[in-house]
């Protein structure tokens, strides 16, 4: 997990489109070697979502984004760069105006990029499924608030972005 501190991302220009780019090293290596490693699972289909989840203090997730993947097999090559990049970049578009949307996130506040399979990686049969380790972050009780945010549905890829916060009726934790 990372702290958000001030200054830890800074706005700059992929596909034409403005983001937010991790400033310190580390940081970078971080989300890229996520990335990178979910890849091959993603190819595959086994990736149902990506979550970029907010905690407080006590570890209690208070917002997450999710990205919700269906790729399509079928396509493999078929696909040109350029059409994938022009649907991807209004999800990065979208990003960059859903603030409205967020809560004010506790000071102390952490993130973590977090997988969730169809089904589990053998790590017999795969390098990579040896990096990836459960979850043990506590878990809403309540079904959480949706707020859709993009979805496209371009082959071979189909993608949903969505927030989710807790539940009006989730138990607060004990202070």
């Amino acid at each position: 997990m990372w702290d958000l501190t001030m200054g830890a991302f800074e706005r700059r220009r992929y596909m034409n489109a403005v983001v937010q780019r991790a400033r310190h090293p580390e940081l970078q290596d971080y989300i890229h070697s996520t990335v990178s490693g979910l890849l091959p699972f993603i190819q595959k289909g086994l990736v149902e979502r990506v979550a970029v989840i907010f905690f407080n203090g006590e570890n209690i997730q208070v917002e997450r984004f999710v990205f919700k993947l269906i790729v399509n097999q079928s396509y493999e090559s078929k696909v040109e760069n350029s059409d994938l990049e022009f649907a991807l970049r209004s999800f990065l578009i979208k990003l960059s105006v859903t603030e409205p949307l967020t809560k004010t996130l506790p000071p102390d506040c952490k993130w973590e990029i977090t997988a969730y399979f169809q089904t589990l990686p053998s790590s017999g049969t795969s390098k990579d499924a040896e990096l990836w380790i459960p979850t043990d972050t506590k878990q809403w009780q309540q079904p959480p608030i949706i707020t859709p945010i993009k979805s496209m549905n371009s082959q071979p890829l189909s993608l949903q972005l969505y927030l989710e916060h807790p539940s009006l009726s989730e138990p607060k934790p004990c202070e």
